[in-house]
């Protein structure tokens, strides 16, 4: 029987070495490689072959939203499995939009994730039980689909996760490709719709809602 090969992402090695043992249990799954961020992920699916990626969603320099939008633009028949310790219906739903096949809250990455990846691999869509409620409760109390909270766009998100991960705007112009002068317009933006005024506080907005581990 065909082993399905799975490829982690994480940047808690401790956590990424827990994961794999638990999976290299069971005798359909194979680990194949670990990544620490999403551009090491990029670089990896582009030279292993892998059958589904497990994908922590807050990890440095390219969060795992950003990171699954890439990567299934290079690897389009790649599953993606995302993991969080949050439950935001809007982390969800962003990720999903971005092409992922499944989300799993780190609480939940036991038997859940077991079953995740055996749904994904016959192109089927799982959430774990706690994640599930939650989206479906949203969608019960606002079936318009239309959210109160705050909405970044994707590259707002990118700047805000490299803001709070401490990079000047010079810096984080060249990561992105583009002028620092647009980087301070998205900066703006991000503190208008967000109403906070420096630095620190975006920091914690950003830590509070899973897009860094800074």
């Amino acid at each position: 029987m065909k082993k399905i090969r799975v490829l982690l992402a994480d940047d808690h090695k401790l956590f990424r070495h827990a994961l794999r043992a638990m999976l290299e249990d069971e005798p359909g799954i194979q680990v194949v490689a670990e990544a620490s961020d999403g551009y090491e992920l990029l670089k990896l699916a582009a030279s292993v072959a892998v059958d589904i990626v497990c994908m922590d969603i807050g990890m440095p320099n390219m969060n795992g939203i950003e990171a699954t939008r890439r990567l299934l633009a290079i690897c389009p028949d790649v599953k993606v499995i995302g993991l969080s310790g949050f439950h935001d219906r809007d982390f969800v739903l962003d990720l999903m939009k971005a092409g992922a096949s499944g989300y799993v809250t780190k609480t939940e990455a036991g038997e859940e994730l077991l079953r995740a990846i055996q749904a994904v691999k016959v192109n089927r869509k799982y959430l774990c039980s706690d994640v599930a409620d939650i989206v479906t409760g949203a969608l019960v109390s606002n079936p318009g689909g239309k959210s109160g909270a705050v909405r970044l766009g994707s590259r707002e998100r990118q700047v805000l996760q490299l803001v709070a991960e401490g990079l000047t705007s010079s810096q984080i112009a060249e990561d992105l490709h583009v002028s620092p002068s647009t980087v301070e317009v998205h900066r703006r933006n991000i503190m208008r719709k967000l109403d906070l005024h420096n630095v620190a506080e975006l920091t914690k907005y950003a830590i509070r809602n899973g897009l860094t581990t800074s």
